[in-house]
């Protein structure tokens, strides 16, 4: 057994769906099943139980989908050793705007214990690239907030934070115990560049087009407020200058803080990466 074919196994295993894993892949449907079909004349039984609907694991494949994971992180794990003997070990990380999330502070600390001899890269993005370089190579995992164009992507979800409206502290709305954002309508908001993702802009924007200074950085931002007047979003829990302040907002879903790589990227500093950055954002 090849550890590509098991990891071939592994992902329709997990998709449950021969298309959806394929995409997953980024390989077309017919080669993936051609290797199924030989795995399952290795092993002698039939993994999946076919259907029009699906596929299902047969118990032969519950058994071998144990096995394999457990492989594949051996495998995983013999390859990050040697690279890291050998000196050549990195990985590239991309942070959104603001670095002080006391739970980015934490996951830098859990990584380089668990990975000291890993060269660990760090490129700063503004608020114009949610996925901070990762479509255009720059980075191997993003450290961002969704939601954003997810299309061959995967995306892990570290936490949660509700968001509320950034205000100058002399606002008349500023005394409200909370806000919606109709209470918003009319008002000058800071926006994105028209190129900057659209699902990112629309959840930012609060839904609809608004109107006021373009920003790119999260002092950008600030300023706006401070000098124009304008609105606009924010996670809550942020410290800010005395001179602002943010009402909660409480029609619109909460930001999600998560990591983000390539759909398929096998690359192990990656999956240790989000596994430690899990239990990291989880306190």
């Amino acid at each position: 057994m090849e550890l590509r074919t098991l990891r071939y196994f592994v992902t329709v295993a997990e998709e449950l769906h021969f298309g959806r894993a394929a995409t997953r892949l980024h390989m077309s449907q017919p080669p993936l099943s051609r290797a199924i079909r030989r795995l399952e004349s290795d092993v002698g039984a039939p993994l999946f139980d076919r259907s029009p609907t699906g596929v299902a694991l047969t118990p032969v494949g519950a058994v071998l989908l144990r096995e394999a994971r457990a492989l594949l992180g051996h495998a995983d794990r013999v390859r990050l050793r040697v690279s890291t003997a050998a000196g050549t070990a990195s990985i590239t990380v991309g942070i959104l705007g603001d670095g002080t999330d006391p739970g980015t502070a934490r996951m830098a600390a859990a990584y380089r214990r668990s990975h000291p001899g890993v060269e660990i890269r760090v490129r700063d993005t503004d608020l114009t690239d949610p996925t901070c370089g990762l479509r255009a190579g720059l980075v191997d995992v993003a450290l961002t907030r969704a939601p954003f164009d997810e299309t061959a992507l995967t995306v892990r979800t570290l936490r949660s934070d509700p968001v509320g409206v950034v205000l100058r502290a002399d606002d008349p709305l500023a005394g409200r115990d909370r806000l919606w954002l109709a209470d918003l309508d009319g008002r000058s908001w800071f926006r994105f560049p028209p190129d900057t993702d659209p699902v990112w802009q629309s959840y930012w924007h609060g839904g609809s087009p608004r109107r006021g200074p373009v920003v790119r950085a999260v002092h950008e931002c600030l300023q706006a407020v401070l000098w124009n007047g304008t609105v606009g979003l924010a996670p809550l829990g942020h410290d800010l200058p005395p001179e602002l302040t943010v009402v909660p907002l409480s029609d619109l879903a909460p930001s999600r803080v998560v990591a983000v790589w390539n759909e398929g990227d096998g690359n192990p500093l990656i999956r240790s990466f989000v596994e430690i950055a899990t239990a990291a954002y989880r306190r």
